[in-house]
């Protein structure tokens, strides 16, 4: 942590950050999941069902929500909760970080990650679609970030970026060849494209290992019970990408203690 400001000033400085990049989460989320595709610099935000132009006093994020009893001050329509929701798990996202690295390089690198995450989630979520404004750009900012560590730090990322692509381009080429029909996004396969440039090639083997676990406990359900709902597999690849960040060095090291017996 650092050693002029206080730990608890440096969390809620993320955090209200956080909240203040969750807003405009959420208007990525909508603008970039929607058909066909809208900015998200123009128009300034507004309501989903008058297209009131909100003020200022109206988009502070989580307490506007709150204020407004999750009504639009113009229609009266009920306001989502996603907005309020969304808000606060970024501003949750950041400050975990902050808290865990302080104010250090890894706290934003961390930060963005989790963020891009919770955007990919969300749009798979309301949209099934990965935009790739979350997928390109992400892959650019996780290779930036891997350049702090020199040239050095670049191939790692790049060899990451590329089995994290080639893996799910592998699979779904082999599940469409067997079952005669889609087996894998397009954006999924770019997705963890993204995740390698940030966790290397062994966090995308863990994050498919999770997302594939995560998935089954929810498919396999539903099939047994006839019914074929699709869940989006990139809520599930988020959910690893995110719990190999957090987690994913010690239990690689507990794996490979287990396997050597140790």
């Amino acid at each position: 942590m650092s050693a002029d400001l206080p730990v608890g000033f440096e969390i809620v400085v993320a955090a209200l950050f956080g909240g203040l990049i969750g807003s405009f989460l959420n208007v990525c989320i909508v603008r970039w999941g929607a058909e066909p595709k809208q900015s998200v610099v123009t128009p300034r935000s507004r309501c989903p069902r008058c297209g009131r132009t909100l003020a200022w006093y109206d988009n502070v994020p989580v307490v506007s929500w709150l204020l407004l009893r999750a009504r639009c001050r113009g229609c009266g329509q009920p306001i989502s909760a996603q907005y309020p929701l969304v808000e606060l798990a970024t501003a949750g996202i950041w400050a975990y970080m902050a808290w865990h690295h302080g104010v250090t390089l890894e706290t934003l690198r961390g930060a963005l990650f989790g963020t891009i995450l919770l955007g990919i989630a969300m749009t798979d979520a309301r949209q099934y679609i990965i935009p790739n404004e979350f997928t390109f750009g992400g892959l650019v900012i996780g290779l930036l970030f891997s350049l702090s560590e020199g040239v050095s730090g670049l191939g790692p990322a790049l060899l990451g970026a590329a089995v994290g692509f080639g893996v799910l381009w592998l699979v779904g080429t082999a599940g469409t060849w067997v079952f005669k029909e889609d087996a894998m996004g397009g954006g999924d396969i770019k997705m963890m494209a993204m995740v390698g440039s940030f966790l290397g090639w062994p966090g995308v083997l863990l994050t498919i290992f999770l997302g594939a676990f995560l998935g089954s406990l929810v498919f396999v359900p539903l099939l047994l019970a006839g019914q074929r709902k699709l869940v989006p597999f990139g809520i599930f690849l988020a959910v690893g990408g995110a719990l190999s960040y957090l987690f994913g060095p010690t239990m690689i090291d507990w794996y490979g203690r287990f396997l050597s017996g140790a």
